[in-house]
């Protein structure tokens, strides 16, 4: 199969990007805001550096745009808000973006090919539709339940996790929280290189280069790739994958710059989808066994374009405009569930599936943030707008069939086959416009106390067209959401706050809204949340706590009296405790950790089964662990040696609503051994999994199919800077 370019995309790009450009160029400020002194118009370009060296501990001063678009610190945001500096990433070994924000508080993971890898779960929420996942502050539309981008850490500078309802911020599709993963930009110093090359275990290799710097006074640049391969931990496990990230930034004057990026990832993951269990029970015999026919193939290609331009006139205002336009190509064809049979020792593979998916998606995001003093108080505030189009055109070879058996121990693993005279074909298109209108102030109305409040109003329009049947029907989403919460700061180290806000989910997934969801509206949510947050022994050391409750409602049931009829009645909901904590114990010693335990319910939710209405209500919702913690311990125990240790706990989950299949919990262990050889060359020895403990990443088909993780695995990388 090939994919093939959206019509006019081009076009329409340059368009867009015309007005995108126009419209930045409108904001007509009131003078007040423009006037500045003689030194703030001082014509020397103001130095833009961006520190590679990483900001121990939970960074909890440095300003962030994720929780906040008012730039506000970690400590005067009245929400969870954890920062991973790209340096800690790297030195940890997380060389994905779900090893790496795992580690933060309170995510975990549930990755799988036909989510692309990257669904995770935060607060008794899980999966695309409920925790969001941007790029550089910009998200590209959950289509089917899947996001392939950004996916290797090699070029980030850091990224952002807001725990909590972000619908306010981003719209539709964050209740239990949102990840922004913000990519290295380019600095005016001068040119540095950074070269790694890596190889290891399970034929792992890497390669990777990252250079940035100073081209003259107003042009500076970053560039940076990543290829990554493997034979993978089972039979045919083969991956390789390549990111390339580039940027120029132009700095007209002092106040006025461009920054060009464009970012391109190509994908080619495991072709594996499980191991099945053998009466209830993971056989060691099959954990190296791949399932899936000969020819199957799991693909991903993403390319983000993004023109970003910023003016700050005076030191009280600010106008940021990004226009974006962003492309995803994938590609499955696999067979993708597998059943034990007991009575002949062999495995039925079932769910011959082909699918492509094509998304365009081009729009703008402009907002104009002012500070100032009104009645003697500090005020700031962002006002702004975000516009955008998404095309996506699913493919596939439904009516789904193929049946195939085959040995559990040793087999052909055979071709791909759909039944006769079915081929894979555009089955449906939609066309989604959506365009919201945002606001946030602070006001301050002591030092130590102030209160932020936001809302935001987004509205969609949808026509999905059924391509077989050659019919279609629209559908129009509009919601408005808001939050308040108020800090008080006992001293500059030391804030609790406390927050209300609501927020908005997809059903499914909002731009492919399927016909049974046409005649639904949105989920609706709320939260509560209280915490502290505080810096201690002179900054050596850091902690958070957070106590919330979290309801979702207008989830899909079955009506109690027709188990045939759906409503949008049902309720959902979790509370829980998290806290995190760093410190620097001793000179060159430092030890992270966190945690959260949480209980998550289904309140109203009723199922057909076999035609008979049964009641969920009371169970946890699935795929979700109720305990999770981290811990890192860094210790530099010579001045070129340092060591590296890292625990990671995810609880028992389960598959199913009923809660009759549990997956267990798991822990596993991580290490490294880095040696400083000179300041232009560094070695690293990692082992991944110490211990080699098997677990579930994920699971399908009812629990009955777990999809393992990497057992244990060692590497050898070298860095070179020049």
């Amino acid at each position: 199969m090939h994919y093939k370019p959206f019509p006019h995309a081009a076009g329409r790009s340059r368009r867009l990007m015309a007005v995108s450009l126009g419209t930045f160029a409108s904001f007509n400020l009131p003078a007040a805001f423009a006037e500045t002194t003689a030194e703030s118009r001082d014509t020397t370009l103001p130095a833009v550096t961006v520190s590679e060296a990483a900001q121990p501990g939970l960074a909890l001063s440095r300003p962030e745009f994720t929780g906040s678009r008012l730039g506000l610190t970690p400590l005067e945001t009245p929400a969870s808000v954890e920062v991973l500096s790209g340096e800690t990433i790297r030195a940890r070994g997380d060389q994905s973006v779900r090893e790496a924000v795992t580690r933060a508080t309170g995510i975990t993971a549930n990755p799988a090919p036909g989510n692309g890898g990257t669904s995770l779960t935060a607060r008794g929420f899980a999966g695309q539709g409920s925790v969001m996942q941007l790029y550089d502050g910009t998200r590209m539309y959950v289509a089917s339940g899947t996001v392939t981008f950004p996916f290797d850490t090699w070029a980030v500078d850091r990224i952002e996790v807001l725990r909590g309802p972000a619908s306010v911020m981003y719209g539709e599709g964050a209740i239990g929280g949102v990840v922004n993963v913000v990519p290295k930009k380019p600095t005016r110093g001068p040119i540095e290189n950074e070269l790694q090359v890596a190889g290891g275990t399970q034929k792992t290799a890497r390669a990777a280069f990252d250079s940035g710097g100073k081209v003259n006074d107003n042009l500076s640049y970053r560039f940076a790739t990543a290829y990554n391969r493997s034979a993978g931990w089972v039979d045919r496990g083969d991956a390789n994958n390549l990111m390339v990230s580039a940027s120029v930034r132009l700095d007209v004057n002092p106040e006025f710059n461009l920054t060009l990026s464009y970012d391109d990832g190509t994908q080619h993951p495991q072709q594996y989808f499980g191991t099945p269990l053998v009466n209830g029970s993971l056989d060691r015999a099959l954990k190296k066994k791949n399932y899936n026919v000969g020819d199957a193939e799991v693909s991903y290609r993403d390319r983000w374009t993004r023109l970003n331009a910023e003016w700050t006139p005076n030191d009280r205002v600010t106008v940021r405009n990004q226009f974006y336009y962003l492309t995803s190509h994938r590609h499955w064809r696999d067979s993708e569930t597998y059943n034990f049979l007991p009575a002949t020792g062999q495995v039925r593979r079932n769910d011959y599936l082909e699918i492509l998916h094509d998304q365009e998606q081009v729009g703008n995001r402009a907002d104009l943030t002012v500070r100032s003093r009104l009645f003697g108080l500090d005020n700031a505030t962002t006002v702004g707008f975000d516009v955008n189009k998404i095309n996506f055109t699913h493919s596939n070879n439904s009516p789904y069939g193929g049946t195939s058996v085959v040995d559990a121990y040793t087999f052909d693993p055979g071709l791909f086959f759909s039944p006769p005279g079915i081929v894979t074909s555009p089955r449906f298109r939609t066309n989604t416009t959506q365009y919201a209108l945002f606001g946030e102030h602070r006001i301050a109305f002591t030092e130590k106390w102030s209160v932020i409040g936001g809302v935001r109003f987004d509205h969609a329009s949808m026509t999905r067209r059924d391509l077989v049947a050659s019919s279609e029907w629209d559908k129009t989403f509009a919601n408005t959401t808001w939050r308040v919460g108020t800090v008080y700061q006992f001293t500059p180290s030391l804030s609790v706050y406390a927050q209300y806000a609501t927020a908005t989910d997809p059903l499914g997934a909002l731009i492919t809204t399927s016909d049974a969801q046409r005649n639904f509206n949105l989920a609706t949510g709320k939260q509560v949340e209280v915490g502290v947050k505080q810096a201690f022994w002179g900054n050596r050391g850091e902690w958070t706590f957070a106590a919330y409750e979290i309801r979702k409602n207008d989830l899909l049931s079955r009506d109690p009296l027709n188990p045939t009829i759906t409503q949008q009645v049902g309720e959902q909901s979790s509370r829980g405790l998290e806290a995190s904590a760093s410190v620097e114990v001793l000179r060159g010693l430092r030890l992270d950790v966190n945690g959260t335990v949480l209980r998550a319910r289904y309140d109203d939710f009723n199922e057909s089964v076999g035609g008979v209405l049964v009641s969920r209500a009371g169970n946890v919702p699935t795929s979700v662990p109720q305990q999770a913690a981290n811990a890192w311990l860094t210790w530099q125990f010579l001045p070129q040696w340092s060591f590296g240790a890292g625990l990671r706990y995810v609880g028992g989950r389960y598959a199913d609503t009923a809660n009759r299949v549990r997956v267990p919990s798991y822990t596993t262990v991580d290490t490294s051994l880095s040696w400083r050889v000179t300041k232009q060359a560094a070695l690293t020895l990692r082992v991944y999994n110490v211990f080699n403990k098997y677990y579930a990443e994920a699971v399908s088909n009812g629990g009955q199919q777990w999809l393992l993780g990497r057992p244990r695995a060692a590497e050898l990388q070298a860095n070179f800077y020049f």
